[in-house]
């Protein structure tokens, strides 16, 4: 195990007191742990896209149809990897889900909603190949962190609505049933013109002040938007804690089913290095909403 995850593990048990559940439920899920394999660099990018975009494919050894998990790190949408996401990846499989961990565009280069696209198509890939691999079409859920929590969240909300982001690559293949969001950023709008902001979504937003509504995903909740479970470091100055309680209350207004694991004594990276704890309590919340949702979602299918 590598030096600095084996400090970030012993951190978070230290910090694991350290938090606060909002919702929580009253039991746990329990699922025995399993073995599973991988398989990498899986291109699941359309032919002629800009970019090729590759994914690593984790596999539970189990005879049962698997609930899968779409899998997206975070980075500024500038930078990183999926290998940042290799832990969650590996927790997750150990607990029966297949897991999709994937790259996406960067910008400047790329600008939104390059990025949703990419997650879009990814979810597609998922859908067209749930038979080879033995997976629940049903139960397909969505995990990221930061920049990926952003995208995933706004991938779930625009595909309960008629917006045109949800073209020509979207639809219902791009709904999970249940979505998980780390440090989320969830109003753009609340940056102003920050770098990071400003070369992904393109431009100031007083010049383009629909662009930055549409890419936030609070301007989607809807009434049909997924349950969310999200966790926050309390005291994150990147992504304030104000983002996630206000896209929390939001969910709540329009009687979505939502959870808030705050992290406290711990800024937007150290969130994410000890987040042992939260990713353990958004597994059983996966669990719990994969095995309902692939009921609930049979008529989308």
């Amino acid at each position: 195990m590598y030096p600095l995850r084996l400090l970030a593990i012993l951190a978070s048990a230290l910090l694991s007191a350290c938090a606060s559940h909002q919702n929580a439920p009253q039991q746990t899920a329990t699922t025995p742990e399993t073995n599973f394999s991988t398989r990498t660099d899986i291109t699941f990018s359309p032919d002629g896209w800009s970019r090729t975009l590759q994914a690593d494919l984790y596999l539970p050894e189990t005879g049962d149809l698997l609930p899968a998990v779409l899998l997206v790190h975070g980075g500024g949408w500038e930078r990183r990897s999926r290998e940042d996401m290799a832990w969650i990846a590996e927790h997750l499989a150990s607990r029966g889900f297949a897991v999709m961990n994937i790259d996406y565009r960067f910008a400047p280069e790329h600008t939104f909603p390059a990025q949703l696209y990419d997650l879009q198509v990814a979810m597609k890939w998922l859908y067209h190949h749930a038979d080879t691999y033995r997976l629940d079409r049903n139960a397909i859920s969505a995990f990221g962190f930061s920049s990926g929590a952003h995208l995933v969240s706004l991938m779930a909300l625009v595909a309960e609505t008629r917006h045109p982001l949800n073209q020509p690559h979207g639809g219902d293949h791009a709904r999970p049933v249940a979505v998980v969001a780390g440090g989320l950023p969830g109003d753009l709008r609340t940056f102003g013109s920050g770098k990071l902001i400003r070369q992904f979504l393109g431009g100031e937003q007083e010049d383009i002040p629909a662009v930055y509504r549409a890419a936030s995903p609070i301007t989607h909740v809807s009434a049909g938007a997924p349950p969310f479970f999200l966790f926050h470091g309390a005291l994150d100055m990147l992504v304030p804690v104000s983002q996630a309680r206000e896209f929390r209350a939001r969910l709540t207004d329009h009687g979505v089913e939502s959870e808030l694991y705050l992290m406290h004594l711990r800024g937007h990276i150290t969130s994410f290095l000890t987040a042992g704890n939260a990713v353990e309590k958004a597994t059983d919340f996966l669990i719990r909403h994969t095995r309902a949702g692939g009921e609930d979602s049979e008529a989308r299918h």
